[in-house]
């Protein structure tokens, strides 16, 4: 199993950055390694919503369904790998700071077989990948004009 954790602190309010990062069409916006992501079902977000998505993944494009299973508004949500090649978790927890958000993640990957043999290059291009990807998405929330003050 490969396991990463992190956090950021992203000067934006906790409800703007939890709207953004819950939706998880807005992903190819900051995630490098994602290359499209569509919400499958009817709806407001929440446990059960599932999303369709296409990611580059080991120079290869792998389709795969994730599955929102914990949502607790403004706070935490977890999504799950409903289908694809390597089954995952993803833990995003949001708490306000005193000059924004601090957004913290658990991810872990569960490998076996090939992808098991290939777990040390794994690791590191998945720490990398998603060490960036943050820096990413910081650097875009903090820098975007909030929708509910934009003229």
């Amino acid at each position: 199993m490969v396991k990463h954790e992190l956090y950021i602190v992203i000067q934006r309010p906790v409800a703007e950055v939890f709207a953004f990062v819950s939706d998880l069409s807005n992903g190819p916006q900051w995630q490098t390694g994602l290359l499209e992501s569509r919400n499958q079902t009817q709806g407001s977000l929440g446990i059960g919503s599932k999303f369709a998505s296409v990611r580059k993944f080991l120079g290869r494009k792998v389709e795969g369904l994730v599955e929102i299973t914990e949502y607790e508004p403004n706070s935490k949500f977890v999504i799950k790998s409903a289908s694809g090649t390597a089954p995952f978790e993803e833990t995003y927890l949001f708490e306000p700071t005193s000059n924004g958000t601090k957004l913290s993640t658990v991810f872990e990957l569960h490998t076996s077989g090939l992808m098991g043999l290939a777990e040390p290059m794994i690791v590191g291009s998945l720490k990398r990948e998603m060490d960036a990807d943050f820096g990413d998405l910081k650097d875009l929330l903090e820098t975007r004009i909030p929708e509910n003050t934009a003229s």
